[in-house]
Protein backbone atom coordinates (compact mmCIF):
# COMPACT_ATOMS: atom_id res chain seq x y z
CA UNK A 1 0.00 0.00 0.00
CA UNK A 2 1.48 3.01 -0.81
CA UNK A 3 -0.23 5.31 2.01
CA UNK A 4 2.20 3.51 4.51
CA UNK A 5 5.06 4.83 3.18
CA UNK A 6 3.89 8.32 2.51
CA UNK A 7 4.14 11.87 3.63
CA UNK A 8 0.94 13.70 3.61
CA UNK A 9 -0.46 17.37 3.74
CA UNK A 10 -3.56 18.45 4.96
CA UNK A 11 -5.81 21.42 3.21
CA UNK A 12 -8.95 22.81 4.10
CA UNK A 13 -10.12 23.62 1.36
CA UNK A 14 -12.63 26.02 2.01
CA UNK A 15 -10.53 28.29 4.52
CA UNK A 16 -7.54 27.54 2.37
CA UNK A 17 -9.46 29.22 -0.85
CA UNK A 18 -10.48 31.98 0.81
CA UNK A 19 -14.33 31.04 0.56
CA UNK A 20 -17.29 32.28 1.98
CA UNK A 21 -18.17 30.17 5.60
CA UNK A 22 -21.89 29.75 4.41
CA UNK A 23 -22.26 28.73 0.53
CA UNK A 24 -23.37 31.97 -1.30
CA UNK A 25 -24.20 30.32 -4.54
CA UNK A 26 -21.77 32.42 -6.41
CA UNK A 27 -19.53 30.11 -8.62
CA UNK A 28 -15.81 30.94 -8.33
CA UNK A 29 -12.94 28.81 -9.28
CA UNK A 30 -11.04 28.92 -6.01
CA UNK A 31 -10.07 25.79 -5.93
CA UNK A 32 -6.98 26.26 -9.02
CA UNK A 33 -5.30 28.00 -6.14
CA UNK A 34 -4.06 24.32 -5.30
CA UNK A 35 -2.15 24.47 -8.60
CA UNK A 36 -0.26 27.38 -7.49
CA UNK A 37 1.11 25.04 -4.80
CA UNK A 38 1.95 21.92 -6.29
CA UNK A 39 5.24 22.37 -7.16
CA UNK A 40 5.70 24.14 -3.33
CA UNK A 41 4.14 20.64 -1.95
CA UNK A 42 6.32 18.68 -4.53
CA UNK A 43 9.76 20.39 -3.24
CA UNK A 44 8.35 20.00 0.26
CA UNK A 45 8.48 16.46 -0.49
CA UNK A 46 4.99 15.53 0.40
CA UNK A 47 3.86 12.59 -1.71
CA UNK A 48 -0.11 12.90 -1.02
CA UNK A 49 -2.47 15.34 -0.25
CA UNK A 50 -5.26 15.23 2.24
CA UNK A 51 -8.13 17.49 1.02
CA UNK A 52 -10.81 18.10 3.26
CA UNK A 53 -14.59 18.45 2.00
CA UNK A 54 -14.80 20.15 -1.56
CA UNK A 55 -18.16 18.81 -2.84
CA UNK A 56 -21.44 21.17 -2.54
CA UNK A 57 -22.73 21.91 0.99
CA UNK A 58 -24.50 24.42 3.49
CA UNK A 59 -21.46 25.92 5.34
CA UNK A 60 -18.83 24.01 6.10
CA UNK A 61 -18.31 21.07 4.21
CA UNK A 62 -19.12 18.40 6.51
CA UNK A 63 -22.98 19.41 5.37
CA UNK A 64 -23.08 17.98 1.75
CA UNK A 65 -25.52 18.87 -0.71
CA UNK A 66 -24.47 17.41 -3.89
CA UNK A 67 -21.85 14.42 -3.29
CA UNK A 68 -20.85 14.65 -7.16
CA UNK A 69 -20.39 18.75 -7.72
CA UNK A 70 -17.55 20.73 -6.15
CA UNK A 71 -18.77 22.97 -4.00
CA UNK A 72 -19.80 26.42 -6.17
CA UNK A 73 -17.47 28.51 -3.96
CA UNK A 74 -14.44 26.71 -4.99
CA UNK A 75 -15.33 25.94 -8.81
CA UNK A 76 -16.99 23.40 -11.04
CA UNK A 77 -15.92 19.54 -11.47
CA UNK A 78 -13.98 20.40 -14.61
CA UNK A 79 -11.85 23.01 -12.45
CA UNK A 80 -11.27 20.42 -9.85
CA UNK A 81 -9.89 17.60 -12.47
CA UNK A 82 -7.71 20.08 -13.49
CA UNK A 83 -6.74 20.74 -10.25
CA UNK A 84 -6.04 16.58 -9.85
CA UNK A 85 -4.15 16.03 -13.02
CA UNK A 86 -2.10 19.07 -11.83
CA UNK A 87 -1.36 17.42 -8.63
CA UNK A 88 -0.26 14.13 -10.24
CA UNK A 89 1.95 15.98 -12.42
CA UNK A 90 3.75 17.15 -9.33
CA UNK A 91 4.01 13.52 -8.34
CA UNK A 92 1.17 14.31 -5.74
CA UNK A 93 -1.71 11.59 -4.69
CA UNK A 94 -5.38 12.68 -3.88
CA UNK A 95 -7.06 11.69 -0.97
CA UNK A 96 -10.36 13.40 -0.61
CA UNK A 97 -12.73 12.99 2.64
CA UNK A 98 -15.49 10.76 2.05
CA UNK A 99 -18.21 12.28 4.56
CA UNK A 100 -20.47 9.76 4.14
CA UNK A 101 -22.46 9.21 8.09
CA UNK A 102 -24.33 12.49 7.50
CA UNK A 103 -25.30 15.23 4.99
CA UNK A 104 -26.86 18.61 5.38
CA UNK A 105 -30.07 19.76 5.68
CA UNK A 106 -29.80 21.00 2.25
CA UNK A 107 -28.94 17.10 0.41
CA UNK A 108 -31.16 16.92 -2.25
CA UNK A 109 -32.37 13.13 -0.82
CA UNK A 110 -33.46 15.27 2.22
CA UNK A 111 -35.28 18.38 1.19
CA UNK A 112 -37.47 15.91 -1.24
CA UNK A 113 -38.44 14.31 2.70
CA UNK A 114 -39.58 17.78 3.98
CA UNK A 115 -41.31 18.38 0.66
CA UNK A 116 -43.50 15.04 1.11
CA UNK A 117 -42.94 13.63 3.89
CA UNK A 118 -43.82 9.97 4.12
CA UNK A 119 -44.71 10.17 0.44
CA UNK A 120 -40.81 10.70 -0.06
CA UNK A 121 -39.09 7.57 -1.70
CA UNK A 122 -36.37 8.80 0.48
CA UNK A 123 -37.84 8.71 3.57
CA UNK A 124 -35.78 5.27 4.41
CA UNK A 125 -32.22 7.18 3.43
CA UNK A 126 -32.28 8.88 7.06
CA UNK A 127 -33.56 7.51 10.75
CA UNK A 128 -36.86 9.13 11.12
CA UNK A 129 -39.79 9.03 12.78
CA UNK A 130 -43.49 10.93 11.74
CA UNK A 131 -44.06 10.70 15.22
CA UNK A 132 -42.37 13.48 16.47
CA UNK A 133 -40.44 17.04 15.55
CA UNK A 134 -37.44 18.44 15.47
CA UNK A 135 -35.98 22.16 16.33
CA UNK A 136 -36.30 23.22 13.15
CA UNK A 137 -39.79 22.20 12.70
CA UNK A 138 -39.89 19.86 9.73
CA UNK A 139 -42.84 18.24 10.89
CA UNK A 140 -40.78 14.82 11.82
CA UNK A 141 -37.66 14.00 13.66
CA UNK A 142 -34.74 13.07 12.84
CA UNK A 143 -31.23 11.56 13.69
CA UNK A 144 -28.76 14.19 14.17
CA UNK A 145 -24.70 13.61 14.35
CA UNK A 146 -24.32 13.50 17.92
CA UNK A 147 -27.32 15.77 18.58
CA UNK A 148 -26.02 18.54 15.69
CA UNK A 149 -29.72 18.46 13.80
CA UNK A 150 -27.94 20.24 10.77
CA UNK A 151 -26.17 16.80 10.01
CA UNK A 152 -28.33 14.33 9.22
CA UNK A 153 -27.24 11.10 9.82
CA UNK A 154 -27.61 8.47 7.05
CA UNK A 155 -28.91 5.64 7.29
CA UNK A 156 -26.13 3.25 6.12
CA UNK A 157 -28.20 -0.33 6.65
CA UNK A 158 -30.17 0.93 3.87
CA UNK A 159 -28.52 -0.73 0.98
CA UNK A 160 -29.80 1.90 -1.44
CA UNK A 161 -27.91 4.08 0.51
CA UNK A 162 -25.01 2.32 0.49
CA UNK A 163 -25.29 1.83 -3.30
CA UNK A 164 -25.88 5.45 -3.97
CA UNK A 165 -22.47 6.12 -2.15
CA UNK A 166 -20.39 3.80 -3.73
CA UNK A 167 -21.56 5.08 -7.00
CA UNK A 168 -20.45 8.63 -6.15
CA UNK A 169 -16.94 6.83 -4.91
CA UNK A 170 -16.44 5.57 -8.77
CA UNK A 171 -17.61 8.75 -9.91
CA UNK A 172 -14.83 10.57 -8.31
CA UNK A 173 -12.14 8.17 -9.41
CA UNK A 174 -13.73 8.35 -13.05
CA UNK A 175 -13.61 11.95 -12.90
CA UNK A 176 -10.54 13.09 -10.19
CA UNK A 177 -8.71 10.39 -10.52
CA UNK A 178 -8.54 10.24 -6.68
CA UNK A 179 -6.33 7.90 -5.67
CA UNK A 180 -8.26 7.25 -2.02
CA UNK A 181 -10.35 8.54 0.92
CA UNK A 182 -10.38 9.81 4.46
CA UNK A 183 -13.39 8.55 6.07
CA UNK A 184 -14.50 11.40 8.65
CA UNK A 185 -16.30 9.99 11.78
CA UNK A 186 -15.03 6.67 10.77
CA UNK A 187 -15.93 5.58 14.45
CA UNK A 188 -19.51 6.27 13.50
CA UNK A 189 -19.73 4.24 10.28
CA UNK A 190 -21.69 1.33 9.89
CA UNK A 191 -19.14 -2.23 10.01
CA UNK A 192 -20.60 -3.64 6.91
CA UNK A 193 -20.41 -0.31 5.07
CA UNK A 194 -16.79 -0.37 5.50
CA UNK A 195 -16.20 -3.91 4.27
CA UNK A 196 -18.12 -2.76 1.33
CA UNK A 197 -16.45 0.23 0.29
CA UNK A 198 -13.18 -2.00 1.07
CA UNK A 199 -13.75 -4.34 -1.31
CA UNK A 200 -15.36 -1.95 -3.66
CA UNK A 201 -12.43 0.42 -4.43
CA UNK A 202 -10.33 -2.48 -4.34
CA UNK A 203 -12.00 -3.27 -7.66
CA UNK A 204 -11.98 0.52 -8.79
CA UNK A 205 -8.42 1.34 -8.25
CA UNK A 206 -5.27 -1.16 -6.99
CA UNK A 207 -3.69 0.34 -3.59
CA UNK A 208 -7.15 2.65 -3.17
CA UNK A 209 -6.57 3.92 0.21
CA UNK A 210 -8.76 4.29 2.78
CA UNK A 211 -7.86 6.33 6.28
CA UNK A 212 -10.56 6.46 9.55
CA UNK A 213 -10.76 9.17 11.32
CA UNK A 214 -10.92 7.76 14.76
CA UNK A 215 -10.49 9.68 17.97
CA UNK A 216 -10.55 6.76 20.67
CA UNK A 217 -11.24 2.55 21.05
CA UNK A 218 -9.52 0.34 19.88
CA UNK A 219 -7.91 0.73 16.51
CA UNK A 220 -7.78 -2.81 15.55
CA UNK A 221 -11.77 -2.89 15.29
CA UNK A 222 -11.44 -0.83 11.86
CA UNK A 223 -7.97 -0.90 10.78
CA UNK A 224 -8.12 -4.78 9.01
CA UNK A 225 -7.72 -6.49 6.01
CA UNK A 226 -11.71 -6.44 5.54
CA UNK A 227 -12.30 -2.42 6.50
CA UNK A 228 -9.84 0.35 6.43
CA UNK A 229 -6.03 0.50 5.88
CA UNK A 230 -5.40 2.90 8.35
CA UNK A 231 -6.85 5.21 10.58
CA UNK A 232 -5.59 8.95 12.93
CA UNK A 233 -3.74 8.66 16.20
CA UNK A 234 -5.02 10.64 18.36
CA UNK A 235 -3.79 8.71 21.29
CA UNK A 236 -0.06 9.89 20.18
CA UNK A 237 -1.48 12.96 18.85
CA UNK A 238 -1.94 13.86 22.50
CA UNK A 239 1.22 12.19 23.74
CA UNK A 240 3.39 14.30 21.52
CA UNK A 241 2.34 17.78 22.52
CA UNK A 242 1.98 16.46 26.08
CA UNK A 243 5.01 15.04 26.91
CA UNK A 244 7.13 18.33 25.86
CA UNK A 245 4.64 21.00 27.79
CA UNK A 246 4.62 18.55 30.81
CA UNK A 247 8.29 17.89 30.09
CA UNK A 248 7.58 14.06 30.39
CA UNK A 249 8.88 12.03 27.55
CA UNK A 250 7.86 9.11 29.10
CA UNK A 251 4.15 9.57 27.87
CA UNK A 252 4.89 9.31 24.22
CA UNK A 253 7.63 6.59 25.05
CA UNK A 254 4.87 4.82 26.90
CA UNK A 255 2.12 5.10 23.83
CA UNK A 256 5.08 4.13 21.34
CA UNK A 257 5.79 1.29 23.17
CA UNK A 258 2.11 0.08 24.06
CA UNK A 259 0.67 0.37 20.51
CA UNK A 260 4.62 -0.66 18.07
CA UNK A 261 6.72 -2.40 21.05
CA UNK A 262 8.40 -5.86 20.11
CA UNK A 263 5.84 -7.86 23.11
CA UNK A 264 3.41 -10.19 22.23
CA UNK A 265 0.27 -7.44 23.93
CA UNK A 266 1.18 -4.36 22.05
CA UNK A 267 -1.62 -3.08 20.04
CA UNK A 268 -0.38 -2.49 16.84
CA UNK A 269 2.82 -3.60 15.30
CA UNK A 270 2.91 -4.03 11.33
CA UNK A 271 0.33 -1.30 11.12
CA UNK A 272 0.72 1.70 9.64
CA UNK A 273 -1.36 4.83 11.43
CA UNK A 274 -1.76 8.54 10.59
CA UNK A 275 0.02 10.64 12.78
CA UNK A 276 0.23 14.27 13.13
CA UNK A 277 1.11 17.20 15.47
CA UNK A 278 -2.38 19.22 14.52
CA UNK A 279 -4.75 19.46 12.06
CA UNK A 280 -8.44 21.32 11.32
CA UNK A 281 -10.03 20.15 14.19
CA UNK A 282 -7.46 20.95 17.00
CA UNK A 283 -4.99 23.60 18.41
CA UNK A 284 -1.92 23.82 16.11
CA UNK A 285 1.11 22.84 17.27
CA UNK A 286 2.71 26.37 17.69
CA UNK A 287 0.18 27.67 19.84
CA UNK A 288 -0.19 24.26 22.09
CA UNK A 289 3.39 24.38 22.86
CA UNK A 290 4.67 26.23 25.87
CA UNK A 291 8.15 26.57 25.05
CA UNK A 292 8.56 27.47 21.50
CA UNK A 293 11.49 26.07 21.22
CA UNK A 294 10.02 22.64 21.27
CA UNK A 295 8.35 23.49 17.98
CA UNK A 296 11.27 21.76 15.51
CA UNK A 297 11.46 18.42 18.04
CA UNK A 298 7.93 17.65 17.67
CA UNK A 299 8.46 17.16 13.67
CA UNK A 300 11.48 15.41 15.06
CA UNK A 301 9.73 12.75 17.06
CA UNK A 302 6.70 12.49 14.06
CA UNK A 303 8.73 12.02 11.12
CA UNK A 304 10.96 9.38 13.30
CA UNK A 305 8.16 7.58 15.12
CA UNK A 306 5.80 4.69 13.19
CA UNK A 307 3.03 5.64 11.30
CA UNK A 308 1.85 7.87 8.37
CA UNK A 309 3.24 11.63 9.16
CA UNK A 310 0.49 13.82 8.25
CA UNK A 311 1.56 17.77 8.57
CA UNK A 312 -1.52 20.29 8.04
CA UNK A 313 -1.20 23.87 5.80
CA UNK A 314 0.94 26.15 7.03
CA UNK A 315 2.15 24.44 10.41
CA UNK A 316 5.59 23.38 8.59
CA UNK A 317 6.06 27.29 8.83
CA UNK A 318 5.06 27.60 12.60
CA UNK A 319 1.59 29.17 11.73
CA UNK A 320 -0.86 29.88 15.29
CA UNK A 321 -4.05 29.09 15.71
CA UNK A 322 -6.15 28.74 18.68
CA UNK A 323 -9.32 26.50 18.76
CA UNK A 324 -12.40 28.38 19.58
CA UNK A 325 -15.36 27.04 21.92
CA UNK A 326 -17.87 28.20 19.39
CA UNK A 327 -15.72 27.79 15.41
CA UNK A 328 -12.72 26.39 13.80
CA UNK A 329 -12.02 29.67 11.84
CA UNK A 330 -8.83 30.78 13.23
CA UNK A 331 -7.82 26.99 12.18
CA UNK A 332 -8.54 26.68 8.61
CA UNK A 333 -7.06 30.90 6.99
CA UNK A 334 -6.37 31.28 3.87
CA UNK A 335 -2.55 31.82 2.77
CA UNK A 336 -1.76 34.03 -0.19
CA UNK A 337 1.33 31.56 -0.93
CA UNK A 338 3.56 29.87 1.01
CA UNK A 339 6.01 31.11 3.84
CA UNK A 340 8.28 28.92 3.89
CA UNK A 341 11.54 29.40 7.02
CA UNK A 342 13.88 27.49 9.05
CA UNK A 343 11.22 25.16 10.00
CA UNK A 344 9.80 24.33 6.48
CA UNK A 345 13.80 23.55 5.77
CA UNK A 346 14.27 21.60 9.17
CA UNK A 347 10.83 19.36 8.04
CA UNK A 348 11.92 19.15 3.95
CA UNK A 349 15.31 17.78 5.36
CA UNK A 350 13.35 15.57 7.90
CA UNK A 351 11.03 13.95 4.75
CA UNK A 352 13.55 13.19 2.83
CA UNK A 353 15.58 11.06 5.34
CA UNK A 354 12.39 9.37 5.94
CA UNK A 355 11.26 8.59 2.53
CA UNK A 356 14.36 7.15 1.87
CA UNK A 357 14.52 5.17 4.64
CA UNK A 358 13.58 1.57 4.92
CA UNK A 359 13.55 1.78 9.32
CA UNK A 360 12.01 4.76 9.89
CA UNK A 361 8.70 3.76 7.39
CA UNK A 362 8.66 0.17 8.44
CA UNK A 363 10.70 -0.50 11.02
CA UNK A 364 10.06 -2.07 14.60
CA UNK A 365 10.54 0.41 17.01
CA UNK A 366 12.61 0.09 20.83
CA UNK A 367 13.14 2.47 23.42
CA UNK A 368 16.57 2.79 23.84
CA UNK A 369 16.89 5.76 26.81
CA UNK A 370 14.21 7.67 28.59
CA UNK A 371 14.29 10.58 31.13
CA UNK A 372 12.21 13.19 31.66
CA UNK A 373 14.03 15.53 29.01
CA UNK A 374 15.23 12.92 26.38
CA UNK A 375 14.23 10.30 24.54
CA UNK A 376 16.23 7.94 21.97
CA UNK A 377 14.09 5.04 20.61
CA UNK A 378 15.48 2.65 17.76
CA UNK A 379 13.91 2.19 14.17
CA UNK A 380 15.19 -1.16 12.61
CA UNK A 381 14.50 -3.65 9.98
CA UNK A 382 16.35 -6.42 8.67
CA UNK A 383 18.31 -3.70 5.97
CA UNK A 384 18.51 -1.01 8.13
CA UNK A 385 18.98 0.58 12.05
CA UNK A 386 17.81 4.11 12.85
CA UNK A 387 18.31 5.92 16.32
CA UNK A 388 16.14 8.49 17.01
CA UNK A 389 17.19 10.93 19.58
CA UNK A 390 15.88 14.02 21.27
CA UNK A 391 16.66 16.69 24.21
CA UNK A 392 14.32 18.61 25.20
CA UNK A 393 16.33 20.20 28.19
CA UNK A 394 17.36 23.78 27.74
CA UNK A 395 20.74 22.29 28.47
CA UNK A 396 23.01 20.10 26.65
CA UNK A 397 22.89 16.49 27.61
CA UNK A 398 25.28 13.36 27.06
CA UNK A 399 23.56 9.83 27.00
CA UNK A 400 25.61 6.67 27.77
CA UNK A 401 24.05 3.51 26.50
CA UNK A 402 25.76 0.21 24.82
CA UNK A 403 23.59 0.60 21.87
CA UNK A 404 25.58 4.02 21.17
CA UNK A 405 28.60 2.24 20.26
CA UNK A 406 30.04 2.08 16.09
CA UNK A 407 30.56 4.31 13.33
CA UNK A 408 26.78 6.01 12.54
CA UNK A 409 25.89 8.88 10.05
CA UNK A 410 24.15 11.60 11.52
CA UNK A 411 21.24 11.83 8.74
CA UNK A 412 20.67 15.81 9.21
CA UNK A 413 23.92 17.52 9.18
CA UNK A 414 25.78 14.21 6.67
CA UNK A 415 28.39 13.91 9.58
CA UNK A 416 29.87 10.51 10.30
CA UNK A 417 30.79 10.00 13.97
CA UNK A 418 32.30 7.68 15.89
CA UNK A 419 30.59 6.57 18.90
CA UNK A 420 32.13 5.04 21.91
CA UNK A 421 29.40 4.40 24.20
CA UNK A 422 28.19 8.40 24.81
CA UNK A 423 26.38 10.52 22.78
CA UNK A 424 26.87 14.33 23.54
CA UNK A 425 23.61 16.24 22.22
CA UNK A 426 23.41 20.48 22.40
CA UNK A 427 19.65 21.76 24.03
CA UNK A 428 16.87 21.18 22.34
CA UNK A 429 18.31 19.28 19.47
CA UNK A 430 16.99 15.89 17.11
CA UNK A 431 19.80 13.76 15.70
CA UNK A 432 19.08 10.45 13.39
CA UNK A 433 21.80 7.90 13.71
CA UNK A 434 21.82 5.79 11.28
CA UNK A 435 24.29 2.74 12.35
Amino acid sequence: MWAYNSIFYQIYPIGFCGAPVHNDGECVPRIRKLMDWSKYLEDLGVDSVLLNPVFESDNHGYDTRDFKTIDCRLGTNEDFAEVCKDLHAHNVKIVLDGVFNHVGRGFWAFKDVQEKKWDSPYKDWFVISFDGNNSYNDGFWYEGWEGHFELVKLNLKNPTVADYLLKCVKFWVDTFDIDGLRLDVAYSLEPDFMRRLRAFTGGLKEDFALIGEVLFGDYNRIVNDEMLHSCTNYECYKGIYSSFNSMNMFEIAHSLQRQYGSEQWCLYRGKHLMTFVDNHDVTRIASILTDKNHLPLTYGLLMGMPGIPCIYYGSEWGEPGEKSPHNDYALRPCFEEPKPNELTDLIRKLIRIRQKSDALCNGSYRNVVLTNHQLIFERATDKERVLVAINASAAPWTASHGDLNGTVTELLSGTEMSLGGNLEMPAYSIQYLAF
